[in-house]
């Protein structure tokens, strides 16, 4: 379904900066080699799962890396790359719903894939990649490891390059909110990596973020359907649009899930936190929480695991 020139279209004329880089991109040539190689994307998630057993195997019996300095630079240099992919996603994302155009163009015609946009889209794909890297901090600092993680990882790198060899135009969508969502994430992951202690309401509001975007996943999912049985127009495949609401809808019981253990079940990480802030100083009372947060890790149902960072 992917196209080589799309009308109307954004163009490089609507830009007041190009970046080198953004100017010499080759939507062409960039679409050719996905249609080629997409497949390999289950090929890396493969290896992905491969790495994660090793490393777990390995870190047995060792103590935890710290890293404290590598994951600070690992999360800024996301938390920047995704700030600029937002920013350069957003002129061409208002446009394709305003003025001339409406709702439906924006999710029926994939015209940012060409241009500033078409090379944010590009990077946005090959981010999913580099992304895995998350997984061996975790890994290597002996954190506990969510299903959520690496599931996310891998359903979001293989549907991402799926729906890139097809420009599927929704995704025009899907990419901004990734885009802004991460620039938030990552930023915080950022701070968090410096030992700084954070309100737990920022948590919350990088949850709800993240619960809202598979919200708008699954509605935009559904609007194209209903597009396409009537017997109109949408630049998206039915087995890529399967893909979509699958995906969108399980991640959405996942990290409801998530924020219900995490913020709200009793004894929650943060209520395990306040609880010890505020003990009285006395050794007794400071011996009880010890006690509690030990017989909590020994019936394995610590709320560290439930609130283990996720993408």
């Amino acid at each position: 379904m992917a196209r080589h020139d799309y009308w109307p279209r954004y163009g490089l004329e609507n830009y007041t900066l190009l970046l080198p880089f953004e100017d010499s991109f080759d939507g062409v040539k960039s679409t050719g080699w996905m249609q080629q190689n997409w497949m390999h994307s289950l090929t890396a998630s493969a290896a992905y799962l491969a790495v994660i057993y090793t490393g777990q195997k390995l870190m047995e019996g060792r103590k935890p890396f710290a890293l404290d300095t590598p994951l600070f630079l690992w999360n800024a240099a996301l938390a920047i790359f995704s700030i600029l992919g937002f920013l350069r996603m957003t002129p061409e994302w208002i446009w394709s719903w305003t003025g001339e155009n409406d709702l439906k163009y924006s999710i029926c015609v994939a015209s940012f894939a060409q241009a500033v946009s078409g090379f944010w889209t590009e990077q946005f794909a090959l981010s999913k990649v580099a992304e895995l890297l998350d997984t061996v901090f975790i890994v290597a600092r002996k954190r506990p490891l969510l299903f959520l993680h690496w599931y996310h990882h891998i359903s979001v790198l293989v549907y991402t390059w799926h729906a890139y060899k097809d420009h599927t135009a929704s995704g025009r969508w899907f990419i901004w909110m990734n885009y802004g969502v991460h620039a938030v994430m990552y930023s915080y992951y950022a701070i968090r990596s410096l030992k700084w202690r954070t309100p737990k309401w920022i948590a919350m509001f990088i949850t709800v973020l993240q619960i809202s975007q598979m919200v708008a996943g699954v509605t935009i999912g559904i609007s194209v359907y209903r597009i396409k049985s009537s017997g109109g127009e949408c630049q998206q495949t039915w087995e890529n649009l399967g893909l979509n609401l699958g995906m969108y809808f399980s991640y959405f019981l996942l990290f409801c899930n998530f924020f219900y253990h995490a913020y709200l079940k009793k004894n929650n990480r943060y209520a395990v936190l306040e609880k010890k802030d505020s003990a009285p100083s006395n050794g007794a009372a400071v011996k009880e929480v010890k006690e509690e947060e030990k017989k909590e890790e020994r019936n394995g149902v610590t709320t560290r695991r439930r609130a283990q960072r996720v993408d």
